[in-house]
């Protein structure tokens, strides 16, 4: 892999050979045009083409109904380094992904269900349940600042970046427990990539008695009948996972520094680590949830619907929009150094600068690395997810990746009603007070003048 020949994938002439379709409803039956999701199909063969992504799957929900549900590709076979005689499996609509970073997603949803259990209160430090956290400075550290990216504890250090640890939960909370803020809780902006994960689900732990993967399960994943959205997988479906590839040019410096201060290796081996075993069968709660795109589209259906989803209501609306409460407008991101919105748990859309496309200022969701992205519009009553296993940084080709968002954008019409109504019920309009009157003049106070 150089500058002069990225590392791409083999693209079939005949994109319809590997391409998948599940259940779709027509589009008409949703008043949107068949050609504008044609339109948007077309994004996704363009990206695919490119070469940099062995497998893309995609899955739009529109009011609730899966408009788009296919997948184009390989999971596995079909890398760069690949030879033409390996065995290729196909990628459909079911297989599983891991989604990294946007992991984050989840692991902040069952923070704040036991937050609206009244288990724990988000402005409570992590000490107060965790004590031996609460030293080095730590103990002004609050459960808001890790969702937040706001702990001051963003880089992991190199000794605990080690596989053979996530068996070991001890061992990394120790290293967690002996860190140093980097700055003052609160003070500024750093995109905490691994730290803060492992934080969350030791509070789950010790306020549950069970592992956090244990909690999704029971509390999310059964509820709405998921296969996968978990932690991991166990040891005997570690092969149905699609495989993950490095593609596209090398990350030079300073991209490269930055990604190995907040990952705690390089990007390379980063990629390396997600094909692990080990990995795909820990619990790592910022970065390996497994899932499909019509699962983690279906997970913000349910927060699109106040908390509810097919009869089963798993978060009360009071939740979801405390979740969605802006806590970074723009700020610069240390880590990212991007201008990023963060809510508790979720980075947020914007009018001209959104990871969602243009015009989605009330969009929300998260990124994974890299090109994985699942969110939700209450605008355009959207839920979707873009999943690929070709994980290039900084290409040329992107440009149809973000074509793809604006497509995506014009074809699924903003609704007239106000994005707030999804999510706060109306409120009680209290009736005019009237005088009382006894025939045509009005009761006066004791005492009052004529």
């Amino acid at each position: 892999m150089s500058f002069l020949r990225p590392a791409r994938c083999p693209v079939p002439r005949d994109l319809d050979e590997v391409t998948t379709v599940g259940e779709e409803v027509r589009p008409r039956e949703l008043g949107i045009s068949g050609r504008a999701v044609r339109r948007i199909w077309a994004w996704v063969r363009s990206l695919y083409s490119s070469g940099f992504h062995p497998a893309i799957q995609l899955c739009l929900r529109y009011r609730g109904e899966v408009v788009l549900d296919r997948a184009i590709g390989y999971a596995r076979g079909n890398g760069p380094e690949d030879g033409p005689d390996a065995p290729k499996v196909l990628a459909t609509p079911r297989t599983p992904f891991t989604i990294f970073s946007a992991s984050k997603a989840v692991t902040a949803m069952a923070i704040h269900l036991l937050d609206q259990r009244n288990l724990i209160r988000l402005d409570d430090p992590v000490c107060e349940y965790i004590p031996e956290f609460g030293t080095r400075n730590k103990e002004w550290i609050t459960i808001r600042h890790v969702l937040s990216h706001r702990a001051g504890i963003p880089n992991v250090p190199p000794e605990a970046v080690d596989l053979d640890l996530l068996a070991d939960p001890e061992a990394i909370l120790d290293f967690l427990c002996r860190s140093r803020p980097v700055w003052r809780p609160g003070r500024f902006l750093a995109y905490h990539a691994i730290t803060g994960g492992f934080l969350l689900a030791e509070v789950v732990r010790r306020v549950t008695g069970r592992t956090i993967r244990s909690f999704v399960d029971r509390e999310i994943r059964k509820p709405l009948g998921f296969r996968w959205m978990n932690y991991g997988v166990r040891p005997g479906q570690v092969r149905e996972v699609a495989l993950n590839y490095v593609t596209g040019y090398p990350p030079l410096p300073p991209l490269s520094s930055l990604l190995r201060r907040a990952m705690g290796l390089d990007f390379e081996e980063a990629v390396e680590f997600s094909n692990d075993p080990r990995f795909l069968c820990g619990v790592v709660p910022s970065a390996n949830v497994v899932a499909t795109a019509a699962e983690m589209s279906r997970f913000y259906q349910l927060l699109l619907n106040g908390g509810e989803l097919d009869g089963v209501r798993i978060f009360e609306p009071r939740t979801v929009r405390r979740a969605l409460v802006e806590h970074s407008y723009l700020e610069f991101d240390l880590t990212l150094l991007l201008p990023i919105r963060y809510g508790a748990g979720f980075m947020l859309g914007g009018k001209w600068f959104s990871p969602y496309g243009p015009d989605t200022q009330y969009a929300f969701g998260h990124l994974g690395l890299t090109n994985i992205l699942t969110w939700a519009d209450p605008e355009r009553r959207l839920a979707a997810a873009i999943l690929t296993n070709g994980k290039p940084l900084v290409y040329p080709e992107i440009y149809y990746g973000f074509q793809l968002l604006r497509e995506i954008g014009r074809t699924f019409a903003k609704n007239r009603v106000r994005p707030a109504s999804f999510f706060c019920p109306p409120r009680r309009r209290e009736p005019e007070r009237v005088a009382p009157r006894v025939g045509d003049e009005p009761l006066r106070r004791a005492g009052g003048g004529a």
